[in-house]
């Protein structure tokens, strides 16, 4: 179907910027994917201390446009290691209507049981031809609030714009900016305050190129993180229908 080939064609394009959420390319199929990259991006962020990772996922697509689906890669935000892996689960609603593309659903993000920081966002993304505009709003967490915080739903969000276009022979141009902001973002990325990601990504067949840099600061600038600092990332992947 036309609208889940838009969707993959865009999520193709950013997908270096940490979108773990990619609607299979057919509808009423299942698929697989599997990626390594040399860091691993999440809205701007590093989610492994600026080390390599290995990622891989499954989806299920309907006729009707519901699918779900699977994804883990490795992570460490610490010497404790506590973190050691990233596991989501995902299910959600494409479609398409007058040339528009929506895809709405819910994401839970689970780590080690002793990171404690399990959590859950609603997503909607819009798209138009090459450009999309994204919303994820926090829904739940195992977290327990400190002092002053409010880990509630609706308390903490990102919102993102990516434009998306080929340039000839297969190459692919993707950009990107987005904010993340409210208390839960800043006590999971040590964080001060809301934060601006932006980067540049191509992409040709399975390999990846992005510059990404943010104006993040605080802890998840400093130590081993350097988050402040602009990174290249470089990745390979593959889509494999089961």
């Amino acid at each position: 179907m036309q609208h889940m080939q838009n969707l993959k064609r865009i999520a193709a394009l950013t997908a270096l910027a940490g979108c773990a959420v990619a609607a299979p390319t057919h509808a009423g199929e299942l698929s697989a994917n599997a990626s390594v990259t040399n860091n691993y991006i999440w809205r701007g962020l590093t989610q492994t201390e600026n080390e390599s990772a290995v990622q891989g996922g499954i989806d299920y697509s309907a006729d009707s446009g519901f699918y779900v689906g699977t994804w883990v890669s490795n992570v460490n935000y610490g010497p404790s290691d506590v973190y050691s892996y990233e596991h989501d689960l995902y299910a959600g609603y494409a479609f398409e209507a007058g040339g528009v593309s929506w895809d709405i659903g819910y994401l839970y993000y689970n780590y080690d049981e002793e990171a404690n920081f399990d959590f859950g966002e609603v997503y909607a993304t819009v798209g138009i031809g090459g450009f999309s505009a994204s919303a994820y709003v926090l829904t739940n967490t195992e977290a327990d609030e400190g002092p002053g915080q409010d880990f509630g739903a609706g308390g903490t969000y990102y919102i993102s714009a990516d434009y998306g276009f080929e340039v000839g022979d297969g190459i692919g141009i993707g950009l990107h900016v987005g904010y993340h902001d409210g208390d839960f973002a800043e006590a999971f990325n040590g964080s001060d305050g809301g934060y601006y990601d932006y980067n540049i990504s191509l992409s040709k067949g399975g390999f990846g190129f992005m510059f990404t840099d943010t104006n993040v600061s605080g802890p998840a600038a400093d130590g081993g993180y350097d988050n402040d600092e602009y990174k290249v990332v470089v990745s390979y992947s593959v889509d494999i229908e089961l």
